[in-house]
């Protein structure tokens, strides 16, 4: 018989804020110091007529900026057809309102569908930015259907790897081919604030937007804000080597939410995702990864939150490849299925989940969905969460499954069963009444 436990314990709120690690302190990211001369890209060349190849024009631009110790490499009003474009230290990249950069559509990007490479990129730089009020499309529906082709590669619209005080503010991003936004390696110091991002669903059934995350940066001292996301699959996540993230007053459409992993080997700490409203977006806070690419994952807050007409408002699993369908299916995963879930040796990859806490959650789900779901290893279970103040409504109970030290203070979790009846195996939770 599975290990369950359920406690409830009489607890003031005074008394109980002493559990709530809320946010960790945070240091905001440095920003970019850049020179203020300027490079407008039509002094190179380029023509905003939205036939022109600007390719050329626009790196010459970058180029002549980058030998002038940087500046600003301005995109004035037009609409400007571009390949791939590499960034340099000390840029601005400024797209003026009413500046369209569209990438070069399939049939005609450098690569193809086999050796696409991102549009605007960079390695290793310093003190660059992405700014204005002008828009980036992406042309990128022809592009998705091959996230099912083995071997395709789809360019990213932004890709930087290992660079640090980078800044991306004001711009909108639509359809890119793949990834909007992709920052990695061990990049620092990355502000992302007042961005919208759209693209298709992935639901959508003429054009669903495959892989086209938002916003995905790993590292250390990200901050994102103010910012507006609608895509066809993540609208935020990070991987493994991230720390001290803070994600605040962002709203979320479309996307399987602000999520974690899959590859979290490194480990992420220390993030804070704190008044955003998520509304039809898929999960709203997710967090999986897998016995293969698992690691320390801890020091997490999420406060102040409102949801509406999502599938899981929280969804927290570490088995996010499982083969069996069974436990594929989370919707309808039930603690006979879950404890059927075959244990493995704990290795350097096993996925550690400790430390979480969600307050002043509100939430509604779809029709037929969860409460919620946080299913932990029966090697490595997840471990001190407290859910605060969180009210969610929804037509299945929250499932709690190879779970320890969960702390549900304040709570009224509402579903055809009841109030805060729970679904639970091998789960140790504590139910605190106001």
């Amino acid at each position: 018989m599975p290990h369950l436990q359920i406690h409830f314990a009489a607890c003031s709120g005074l008394a109980f804020v002493s559990l709530l690690s809320a946010a960790q302190p945070f240091a905001a990211p440095q920003l970019p110091a850049i020179p203020p001369r300027t490079f407008n890209i039509a002094n190179f060349g380029a023509v905003g007529d939205g036939t022109a190849t600007n390719t050329a024009s626009i790196q010459a631009a970058v180029n002549a900026a980058n030998n002038a110790g940087g500046g600003i490499v301005e995109v004035p009003t037009g609409t400007f057809l571009s390949g791939p474009v590499e960034l340099a230290d000390n840029i601005n990249f400024h797209l003026d309102r009413g500046a369209v950069l569209r990438m070069l559509p399939l049939g005609q990007y450098p690569g193809g569908t086999m050796e696409g490479q991102s549009f605007i990129r960079g390695a290793g730089l310093h003190d660059i930015a992405i700014s204005g009020f002008g828009m980036i499309d992406g042309q990128g529906i022809p592009w998705w259907p091959y996230a099912n082709v083995l071997g395709a590669r789809r360019p990213r619209m932004i890709a930087l790897s290992s660079c640090s005080r980078v800044l991306i503010e004001n711009v909108t991003l639509s359809n890119s081919p793949m990834f909007h936004i992709a920052i990695n390696g061990r990049s620092s110091d990355v502000t992302v604030r007042g961005v919208t991002i759209r693209a298709n669903p992935s639901s959508d059934p003429v054009h669903p937007g495959h892989n086209t995350d938002a916003c995905d940066v790993a590292g250390t001292r990200i901050l994102v804000e103010n910012c507006n996301i609608s895509v066809g699959d993540d609208d935020f996540t990070c991987g493994g080597r991230t720390s001290d993230v803070l994600i605040t007053n962002c709203t979320y459409g479309y996307g399987h939410g602000v999520s974690i992993g899959s590859f979290t080997a490194g480990g992420v700490s220390n993030l804070t995702v704190i008044n955003c409203t998520f509304n039809s977006t898929e999960q709203g806070i997710r967090i999986k990864s897998d016995r293969d690419r698992g690691g320390f994952v801890h020091g997490l807050s999420y406060l102040n939150l409102t949801m509406t007409n999502v599938i899981f408002p929280i969804l927290i699993y570490a088995s996010y490849q499982a083969p069996e369908r069974q436990y594929r299916n989370l919707t309808d995963l039930t603690p006979a299925i879950a404890a059927g879930y075959p244990a493995r040796p704990v290795t350097g990859r096993t996925p550690i989940y400790r430390d979480i806490v969600f307050s002043n959650l509100t939430a509604t789900t779809q029709p037929g969905c969860k409460a919620g779901l946080i299913w932990g290893l029966p090697e490595m279970e997840v471990s001190n969460v407290l859910l605060q103040n969180v009210r969610i409504t929804a037509d299945k109970p929250f499932g709690i499954y190879d779970a320890q030290n969960v702390k549900l203070a304040n709570c009224i979790i509402t579903t055809p069963d009841g109030v805060n009846n729970l679904s639970l195996t091998n789960a140790q939770v504590t139910i605190i009444p106001q």
